[in-house]
């Protein structure tokens, strides 16, 4: 006799005819089988969903890492990497020995982007190696997944992505195919940044504006040792309230601080004195963010954003 499944509050919760639930927003609500005559009832409560994490992670040089990865041990949700995950070279024994040790820690549940450190071993083979299939097809460096009602896209700023490369032509296509109200992509070089070390990448403009296009709502990046939060603003970075995306520079996952040059247009607030994770909770109409710093830190930063 066939089994019916059915939630008390869809918004809550789905589940699927195999009985396969999968959580919308956080709350309690009922799942009910029904075989005949027979019937139960399960309550389930869903968490929130978070994506948290940081790039320009470890290095056997540096503690920070395992401060920051001491945050990750309390918090749970799905692990991001910024990229520059294993210094200086990326390589196996970088993974191995640095990596492995403190961020790797989470590797189950993390979903990576590389950085340009990653690349300074040949085609960034390491980490291909030793992500496996959370980093998607190997040597492409560019995948999506879902978390919650949010569409996640992480993508590979160290290769091409100029309009009609491979990867911006699969960026578009990806986005077509999930147009979630709520989207967020991240990957290793800033299109935005006030940093004086790099500051700026020109050449990720076009991932950002195929995302601007599809009304996608967050960024997030590295490469600058800093966190810096903007005002959404367009590809070519003119402040847009309505349908702009926000981006933040999450360079803090333990290497070292870099120094800022003069703030940027939109820029909103910065700091470079302080290790930590973004902490980003994802519900169906909109996000929280919030940067926590490693045990001492003293800055931080929170706040709320709705989606297109």
């Amino acid at each position: 006799m066939p089994t019916t499944w059915a939630s008390a509050d869809p918004t809550v919760a789905t589940v699927d005819s195999a009985g396969l639930v999968r959580g919308r927003a956080q709350g309690v609500v009922t799942i009910e089988a029904t075989a005949g005559l027979l019937a139960a009832r399960i309550t389930v409560a869903v968490e929130p969903a978070v994506l948290l994490g940081a790039g320009d992670i470890a290095s056997c040089t540096s503690s920070g890492d395992e401060a920051t990865a001491a945050l990750l041990d309390t918090l749970p949700g799905v692990v991001f990497t910024a990229g520059d995950n294993a210094y200086p070279d990326g390589s196996t024994s970088d993974y191995s020995g640095c990596y492995n040790s403190s961020w790797g820690r989470h590797k189950p549940r993390t979903r990576p982007a590389p950085g340009n450190h990653e690349y300074y071993s040949a085609g960034a083979a390491p980490y291909y190696a030793y992500f496996g299939a959370l980093a998607g097809d190997s040597g492409k460096g560019y995948y999506s997944y879902t978390i919650g009602t949010w569409h996640i896209i992480s993508l590979n700023s160290n290769i091409p992505a100029t309009p009609g490369s491979p990867q911006e032509q699969w960026l578009r296509a990806d986005l077509a195919g999930h147009p979630a109200r709520c989207t967020l992509a991240y990957w290793h070089h800033p299109r935005f940044s006030s940093g004086s070390e790099h500051g700026s990448t020109p050449a990720t403009q076009p991932l950002w504006q195929a995302l601007y296009d599809a009304g996608a709502d967050v960024v997030v990046s590295g490469h600058e040792h800093d966190y810096e939060r903007f005002a959404p603003q367009t590809a070519a970075g003119a402040l847009d309230t309505a349908r702009g995306i926000r981006e933040f520079v999450a360079g803090t996952g333990g290497m070292s601080h870099y120094a800022f040059g003069p703030p940027i247009a939109n820029s909103e607030v910065r700091d470079n004195t302080t290790f930590g994770v973004l902490q980003l909770t994802l519900k169906p109409g909109g996000y929280d963010w919030r940067f926590i710093p490693v045990a001492g830190g003293a800055f931080s930063d929170a706040g709320s954003g709705s989606c297109h």
